[in-house]
């Protein structure tokens, strides 16, 4: 998962903030008025210290599990080096309390390691829902403990949040597009296989190859047979390669021929949702480009 954090470090300055780094030091200082944000805060608005007590938890993360053994662990590492990583908070005027956007899990260790106080990023101004949410995934997805289904769920929010496809997941993350697509095959899995996933009873890549099949009783028997620790991952996939798997769908497309008078013909590919206005638009755009090569004495 190391990896993973260095090619997330590059997201944005969402990540870089996640990550504890700041790239500008042009930040607010406390209003002259204190108000209840501001109750054992010190000294900064943009980042700096909070009483641990003055930080809740968000009701809505959508991590709901914490390894109480990681956080112990993470609570001796903090009591020995400090909080290398702020958390990220927002205020609510309901609660009159700081609320964790991401950095949970960290904040659990410093209470666990006997802090009296929290280094956190305040966001000042409200945050959507969305943004909030994708702070939360991006933050879990950093994590080096995260089981390989939280992960593809993380991913499928993310997806679903953005209306990105995987492709498109995978640029954002800077990740190989077929960790993507190999991630999210773990969530088509029934949730027997995926709970073995999660306890380590089944090999993440051993779970990507039986979902792979399309026989629900060739799944089963290669499934039984790794929980009895008789196929590794790689047993799986030779096995899965002599069996019938599910093929990729092909994306739609239409398919447009145009004939001229000099026997040419002009075939035009587009999705499937174009219209004539499109492909108007494609025919000129070719046009253009013939015409330069005209020009610069290109031959076909």
């Amino acid at each position: 998962m190391a990896t993973m954090q260095n090619r997330l470090a590059n997201v944005g300055h969402l990540l870089n903030e996640s990550l504890g780094v700041r790239t500008t030091d042009n930040r607010p200082r406390l209003s002259p008025v204190p108000d209840a944000r501001d109750m054992g805060r010190r000294p900064l608005r943009g980042f700096g210290r909070v009483d641990i007590h003055q930080v809740i938890p968000d009701p809505q993360q959508p991590r709901t599990e914490f390894d109480e053994e990681a956080i112990s662990s993470l609570a001796a590492n903090i009591k020995a080096k400090g909080q290398l990583h702020p958390i990220h908070v927002r205020w609510s005027e309901e609660a009159e309390r700081w609320v964790i956007v991401s950095g949970e899990r960290r904040w659990r260790a410093a209470r666990n390691a006997g802090l009296t106080t929290v280094d956190c990023f305040f966001h000042e101004q409200p945050l959507s829902n969305g943004q909030i949410l994708e702070l939360q995934l991006i933050e879990n997805l950093m994590r080096e403990d995260l089981r390989p289904i939280e992960e593809a769920k993380a991913f499928q929010s993310l997806m679903d949040l953005n209306n990105w496809n995987g492709k498109q997941l995978a640029e954002a993350l800077q990740i190989p597009a077929s960790k993507v697509s190999r991630s999210l095959a773990l969530l088509d899995l029934p949730a027997e296989f995926q709970q073995q996933v999660d306890t380590g009873q089944m090999a993440a890549r051993t779970a990507y190859e039986l979902s792979r099949l399309v026989n629900e009783d060739d799944r089963q028997r290669l499934a039984t047979q790794s929980a009895d620790g008789r196929l590794t991952p790689a047993d799986a996939a030779i096995a899965v390669r002599q069996m019938p798997i599910k093929r990729a769908a092909k994306a739609q497309s239409i398919r447009q021929t145009f004939f001229a008078d000099n026997a040419c013909q002009v075939v035009v590919t587009a999705p499937r949702e174009s219209t004539y206005h499109h492909l108007e638009a494609a025919l000129l755009q070719a046009l253009e480009e013939v015409r330069l090569r005209i020009e610069n004495g290109i031959r076909l």
